[in-house]
């Protein structure tokens, strides 16, 4: 089901087949309401608000209800799905690189947040800030 417009968050063929095998299936005779949004167009609408860096309420009204994104989103979120996801993408992406598909090294903090104390503020080295 594709519509008339479309957006850069939009998923090739080729995208979708390697996301899909990630995300939870449909369960048979799970209760409660029955799924009318394909799993893709919840994907491509949270791609679409991660890049457009939009509130979730002004998701377009071409892709499911903000709602449904949103639930979606926090359920795959709280269930280990997107990180999941985000570490086998991770893994191939290194893997077709030629590096090992784990880091083996991360850089925590690589900016200070104060000024070591070994460096003389300006009024004290008898430097006027200027303005």
């Amino acid at each position: 089901m594709r519509r008339a417009v479309s957006y850069l968050s939009d998923l090739p063929d080729a995208q979708w087949q390697l996301i899909a095998p990630y995300l939870p299936p449909k369960v048979a005779g799970r209760r409660g309401r029955p799924r009318i949004w394909p799993l893709r167009r919840i994907v491509e609408a949270i791609l679409y608000l991660d890049r457009a860096g939009c509130a979730w309420r002004y998701l377009p009204a071409d892709f499911p209800p903000w709602q449904t994104v949103y639930g979606y989103f926090a359920t795959w979120r709280d269930d280990g799905t997107l990180a999941r996801l985000h570490d086998a993408l991770r893994a191939q992406v290194r893997a077709a690189a030629g590096r090992d598909r784990e880091p083996t090294a991360a850089i925590i903090d690589s900016h200070p947040s104060a000024p070591p104390t070994s460096c003389p503020r300006p009024a004290a080295a008898g430097i006027t800030p200027r303005k």
